[in-house]
């Protein structure tokens, strides 16, 4: 029987020699016929630990190498996208002086009052 491979997205590379893929997959609702997602994660073995999270990789179901681990990485299919933490340079670029503050918008009501000194 061929072995199942599959395509998903790492979620965590924490474990030593393992990543946490989520593969998405479309299906048809029985009754309702709406295409909804479905998701589940699979533990896959890494290596060499060279999968970063966000990573999408395909994987290839093997024989157990733990109690939760029974598929492993094939390759890198592309790189994680949008889930970089901005670096220092990025965070100061963006200069307060070139923003311009506004000053409140009040009622014309609260500016007559303001204008007319209280009668005594």
């Amino acid at each position: 029987m061929p072995k199942r491979i599959l395509t998903g997205t790492v979620v965590s590379d924490k474990g030593d020699k393992t990543v946490v893929v989520n593969v998405e997959r479309k299906v048809k609702h029985p009754l309702y016929g709406k295409i909804i997602r479905r998701s589940k994660k699979y533990h896959a073995h890494d290596e060499n630990n060279e999968i970063s999270l966000g990573e999408t990789v395909r994987i290839e179901e093997t024989r157990p190498i733990s109690k939760l681990k029974t598929w492993k990485v094939l390759e890198r299919v592309g790189a994680a996208a949008g889930l970089a933490t901005p670096t220092v340079g990025e965070i100061t670029a963006s200069d307060p002086k070139d923003e311009k503050v506004k000053a409140p918008v009040k009622p014309a009501a609260e500016e007559k009052a303001e204008a007319t000194p209280a009668a005594k």
